[in-house]
C-alpha cells in the first residue's frame, strides 16, 4: 500500500474504488440488516453537504456498509468520523479505509441500539447516516431522548418515515414520531432519492431529514411523560382522547389542559401535547 495519505480536502489516488471494495469483501446487502447501499459518490457528497460546514465537528455514522457516505464525510473538513457497524464485513472495510485517514476515522463494532453514541466522540458532535431501514425509528427516538448531546442530525430514512417526522397535525402522516421530533427539533425534509439510487433498489423512495435541536430541551422526566402521552394517544388514534388517555387521567387530564375530550390525537398541536406531558410529569416532579 502506498504511503501517500489524503488531506482533509482530498482523497488519495491509491484509495481503492467502492467497486473493488465490494468485490474483495463479497459485500452483498443483507435484507435482515435492512441494508440498501448508496454508492454514487456525487449523492453521498450532497448528503454530507446538507449538514453544512463540518469544520471542527465530530461526526457519527451508523451502518456505513461499503463506505460511500463515509468517504464523503472524510472528504469534508470534519475533525473526525466515527462509524458504528454491526456487520463484520463493514467493520473490515472501515478499518481498511481508516489506514488512509490516520487519526480521523474511528471504527466501532457493535449494535448502535445498545450503545450511547455520544460517548464515542467529543463535542461538537453530529450524526450523519443512511440508516438501515429496520432500525431507523428506534435509533432516532434514542437520539431524541439524548438530543442535548448533538449539534444536529442529518438522517436518511424511508420516505414514509421522513414524512412522518415532518408531518403537520390533521394529516395522515402525523403521529407519535412527528410530535417527538418536532417537540425537540426543527425538522427539514432536505432531499428525496428514488429507489434506483441504491444497491439493491428498495421498494420505496428514501429521504434525508435535517434535524436541528431547539435551544431549550425537555428534562428526562418530561421526555418520558411525553413518550407515555403520545404512546397512548396514537396507540388508539381512532378513539377520542378521553378514552385513549384514560390510563393517564382521561377526561380530567384533558380538562386541566383545556383540551376538548372528544378530540382525537391527530388534531392536537405539538404545543398541546407539551401541555399534556407537563401535567402528566407533575406527580413525578412532586414525588
Amino acid at each position: 500500500m502506498s504511503e501517500a495519505k489524503p488531506s482533509v480536502t482530498g482523497v488519495s489516488p491509491t484509495l481503492p474504488s467502492l467497486k473493488d471494495v465490494i468485490s474483495r469483501h463479497s459485500f452483498r446487502a443483507k435484507h435482515a440488516l435492512g441494508q440498501h447501499f448508496l454508492l454514487d459518490l456525487n449523492l453521498t457528497a450532497k448528503i454530507a453537504s446538507i449538514a453544512g460546514d463540518l469544520t471542527g465537528r465530530h461526526v457519527i455514522e451508523v451502518g456505513p456498509g461499503p463506505g460511500g457516505l463515509t468517504r464523503a464525510l472524510l472528504d469534508s473538513p470534519a475533525e473526525t468520523v466515527t462509524v458504528i457497524e454491526i456487520d463484520q464485513r463493514g467493520v473490515a472495510v472501515a478499518e481498511e479505509l481508516a489506514e488512509f485517514y490516520p487519526g480521523r476515522l474511528k471504527v466501532v463494532s457493535g449494535d448502535a441500539l445498545k450503545m450511547r453514541a455520544a460517548d464515542l466522540t467529543p463535542a461538537p458532535r453530529q450524526v450523519i447516516a443512511n440508516l438501515p431501514y429496520n432500525v431507523g425509528t428506534p435509533l432516532l427516538i434514542g437520539w431524541l431522548r439524548d438530543i442535548r448531546a448533538y449539534e444536529q442530525l442529518t438522517l436518511m430514512f424511508q420516505e414514509e418515515v421522513a414524512q412522518r417526522i415532518a408531518a403537520a397535525p390533521d394529516t395522515d402522516a402525523y403521529g407519535r414520531l412527528s410530535v417527538l421530533a418536532q417537540w425537540t427539533c426543527r425538522t427539514v425534509l432536505a432531499m428525496s432519492l428514488p429507489p434506483e439510487a441504491f444497491t439493491p433498489p428498495p421498494k420505496v423512495n428514501s429521504a434525508v431529514v435535517r434535524m436541528i435541536p431547539n435551544p431549550v430541551q425537555p428534562e428526562p422526566t418530561l421526555f418520558a411523560a411525553m413518550e407515555k402521552v403520545t404512546q397512548h394517544a396514537f396507540g388508539q388514534r381512532r378513539k377520542m382522547l378521553r378514552a385513549s388517555l384514560k390510563p393517564l387521567g382521561g377526561e380530567a387530564l384533558l380538562r386541566r389542559a383545556e383540551i376538548e375530550p372528544t378530540r382525537r390525537a391527530e388534531t392536537l398541536s405539538v404545543a398541546e401535547f407539551d401541555t399534556l406531558a407537563r401535567l402528566v410529569a407533575e406527580p413525578a416532579r412532586e414525588a
